[in-house]
């Protein structure tokens, strides 16, 4: 008799779902698409993706089309799809400054003006990081701005930041890179909220060859991007970072982590980003220094629901992994493995639809390959899913 009881809760359960989600019930296609790949196209590589969605649903996939590594030539590049992913357009080239690096995309849409801020950085092709981190290089690393008012189709020209965003005192610096946010909490509505990261002189330090350190901060718009000012630094050991609103209002920042922990950094701030917790690590959370992406999903069975991706492995960087919170991180009762071979940097994107998109770095022997997007519908990639009340 409890076993029937049982069945006909569970089948009201699911009627109810229907009603009141049935974009989540029903499903959408799932499917990848290779948007660019190594020894393809004009660039030699394509690294740091970055995923959103334009007001007016269309997605919009940036990365970085490169000469070689982390430093010379590099380019910021976009594909747009007006069709949820199935197929792209040809790529535009936001920004190319001749021979120096142009990177680190990290952009927001504010959804009260329509407008699109993308935050880039920008440094000499012949410096290199452990250069501008030791302070021994011709030029720094500026932070940069533009933005797009047609969903991503044009953008201005790229406005430096540095005076606003940099601590005169830091060496390196980067946007993200992933995505920013907009706040939704009733004190802090429409603040615009881009997560960054940087180096600082520390004796205790030892990066770079040096005494020097990472730290996170987040960039804050108060006036829909006219101007911005930078938080208090997020220390000690952390760097590549993304922020998600909590439904409290609190801000969590999650980190790529330089303190032997294996797993990523965390921390929160309950006055909108200004100021920052001491760091904690996510035991949950493994990673081997790489980056990764989290995003506030929304409501999911009647619950607000956090999304995760990484290479969730304590050493190299393979098996690319989505999870899932209830409680606002207080756990993940879920993790999908999407691609257990070689991976890297990932974005996450709930689509218009409510399907979960992830643009992310891949191959077949090798981490860099390619940069693809896949789609998954939340009843597919969320099935068994346990709600912690």
């Amino acid at each position: 008799m409890k076993t029937n009881q049982f069945y006909y809760l569970s089948v009201i359960l699911l009627f109810l779902m229907a009603i009141i989600n049935p974009k989540i019930v029903t499903g959408q296609e799932n499917f990848e698409r290779v948007l660019w790949e190594r020894g393809t196209g004009n660039y030699n590589n394509y690294r740091i993706p970055s995923l959103i969605v334009a007001p007016n649903g269309d997605l919009l996939a940036f990365c970085e089309g490169r000469e070689s590594g982390d430093a010379g030539d590099i380019d910021i590049l976009l594909k747009r799809s007006n069709d949820m992913g199935k197929s792209w357009s040809e790529e535009i080239i936001v920004w190319n400054d001749a021979r120096n690096t142009c990177g680190n995309p990290c952009p927001v849409v504010d959804q009260l003006t329509g407008r699109i801020w993308l935050f880039l950085t920008w440094n000499l092709g012949t410096d290199h990081e452990k250069q501008i981190i030791r302070k021994e290089s011709k030029d720094t690393r500026n932070p940069y701005l533009c933005f797009s008012d047609d969903n991503g189709i044009t953008w201005s020209t790229p406005a430096k930041m540095t005076k606003p965003c940099k601590d005169p005192d830091w060496g390196w610096y980067a946007t993200g890179p992933g995505i920013g946010i907009q706040m939704n909490s009733i004190e802090f509505k429409d603040r615009l909220i881009i997560p960054a990261n940087h180096s600082y002189d520390d004796p205790e330090g030892n990066i770079a060859n040096g005494h020097f350190a990472y730290g996170a901060h987040v960039l804050i718009s108060d006036n829909h991007g006219k101007t911005w000012r930078r938080s208090k630094p997020i220390l000690p050991g952390c760097n590549e970072s993304q922020v998600v609103e909590l439904t409290d209002g609190t801000l969590m920042m999650n980190m790529r982590s330089y303190n032997g922990e294996y797993c990523r950094a965390v921390a929160k701030s309950t006055d909108g980003g200004e100021t920052w917790s001491e760091i904690w690590h996510d035991r949950q959370l493994v990673e081997s220094r790489c980056q990764a992406s989290i995003i506030n999903y929304g409501k999911y069975q009647g619950n607000n629901l956090l999304l995760f991706s990484n290479p969730a492995v304590a050493k190299d960087r393979t098996c690319m992994t989505i999870r899932a919170s209830s409680n606002d991180g207080g756990n993940w009762q879920i993790s999908r493995l999407i691609n257990p071979g070689p991976s890297g940097y990932s974005c996450l994107a709930r689509l218009e639809n409510g399907d979960i998109g992830i643009l992310y770095e891949c191959g077949d022997t090798r981490n860099y390959q390619r940069i693809i997007f896949q789609k998954f519908s939340p009843v597919e990639l969320l099935k068994n899913f346990i709600i912690c009340w």
